[in-house]
């Protein structure tokens, strides 16, 4: 007897969530550190500390874009 899986379970959604939950945050903390480190080494420049926080958001969004396409079986379209 097959068993059949379903794709609308409800931990493989919690899991999802969770994973882009804290791949964002961790990546925002990453470019907030990075930024920081370089904003001190630069003078106490706030530019780059928000630049390092921004950095951290795209590389978690391209990040989540590449979670989501693995989720949905890397299909184009």
């Amino acid at each position: 007897m097959k068993k059949n899986f379903s794709d609308d379970n409800p931990w493989r959604a919690v899991a999802l969530v969770s994973a882009i939950g804290a791949d964002l945050v961790v990546c925002m903390l990453a470019g907030f550190w990075l930024g920081n480190l370089v904003s001190k080494w630069q003078g106490g420049q706030p530019i780059w500390l928000v630049l390092g926080i921004m950095l951290g958001f795209f590389v978690g969004v391209y990040s989540v874009f590449l979670i989501l396409r693995k989720y949905t079986g890397g299909s184009n379209g």
